[in-house]
């Protein structure tokens, strides 16, 4: 066997893509060999098991990881990554074979969804360095960490996120996805927050306050248009309260890239960023698609933390 720094270490969610994972890893794994890239996998079992696999794989000397799955799958292998202490996480060489049902992080890179087109560029070795922003909240009175690497939703966002999260598997149907959002958004009501980013205040009813790294996030809309994944800032966006019709009239523009044309959306750029709420329910908070917490919360970043495969 060769040097076990230069074999891939494959961490496959057999459930991801309403088990795709599982059904087509046996293909993978054959044009993984026939692409003439050293492997081994294992399976998840569960949620954050694979943060667990990623540490464990770095601590025996992996430098190699792919992830099967989706922007969940993801972000657990990436907080593997960044959180182990063994070595420089920027010294770890990562790539995903999506699988997922959203896959927004590809999309920043143009990173094709067919796993064989994949591999091909995973064969070629082509790297970059992204930055991955670091998120302190509160869940249930306790505070809590954690990286993301594509986009993190306050308010609305993170509402219909916890909505949908006992619903994975009805959110594969487009149409009950709509209807569920269609229904947050009629219950909702905007939360008095303060915003706090590189020294300025903002403080108003927010539909949304979304920092993001990567562009895409919720299906393939662009909350955070103007975001580089590698240029040592996050991208701001805040959406101030509206009328709900307007809501939905505005909606395409959160998936053009022209979010920050509309006259109760302001677009910025920061290093750090605090939200609080400002009345005594919490501002809802969510991180790659992950419903976490909320308020008080606060980010930071670190600059170029994660070296991954691109084309």
């Amino acid at each position: 066997m060769s040097d076990i720094s230069n074999i891939w270490f494959v961490i496959v969610n057999p459930t991801a893509g309403n088990g795709r994972g599982k059904k087509k890893w046996s293909k993978f794994s054959r044009w993984l060999s026939k692409a003439g890239l050293e492997h081994i996998h294992v399976f998840t079992k569960g949620h954050g098991d694979a943060t667990v696999l990623a540490q464990n794989a770095i601590a025996e000397g992996y430098r190699k990881i792919i992830t099967v799955g989706g922007d969940g799958t993801n972000n657990e292998v990436m907080n593997g990554i960044i959180g182990q202490t063994n070595v420089s996480p920027s010294k770890i060489i990562y790539s995903i074979i999506p699988v997922g049902t959203g896959n927004d992080w590809i999309r920043t890179y143009n990173i094709p969804r067919k796993p064989k087109k994949v591999i091909k560029i995973i064969q070629a070795g082509k790297t970059t360095y992204q930055d991955i922003g670091l998120v302190t909240y509160y869940d249930n009175g306790e505070q809590k960490r954690r990286y993301f690497m594509n986009v993190a939703g306050m308010a609305y966002d993170a509402v219909v996120t916890k909505a949908s999260a006992n619903k994975r598997a009805q959110i594969s149907n487009k149409l009950f996805y709509l209807m569920l959002v269609f229904r947050c958004l009629m219950n909702y009501k905007a939360p008095k927050g303060r915003v706090i980013f590189d020294g300025q205040i903002d403080e108003d009813h927010y539909y949304l306050v979304n920092v993001g790294i990567c562009k895409y996030s919720g299906g393939g809309m662009q909350f955070v248009p103007h975001a580089v994944p590698n240029d040592g800032q996050f991208a701001l966006t805040i959406a101030r309260d509206l009328p709900k019709m307007q809501v939905i009239k505005a909606t395409p523009m959160f998936y053009n890239g022209k979010a920050g044309e509309h006259p109760r959306v302001n677009t910025f750029f920061a290093k750090n960023i605090q939200v609080d709420a400002l009345t005594d329910e919490p501002i809802f908070l969510e991180v790659d698609g992950e419903f976490l917490g909320g308020t008080p919360v606060e980010f930071s970043l670190l600059e170029n933390a994660l070296q991954i495969i691109v084309p």
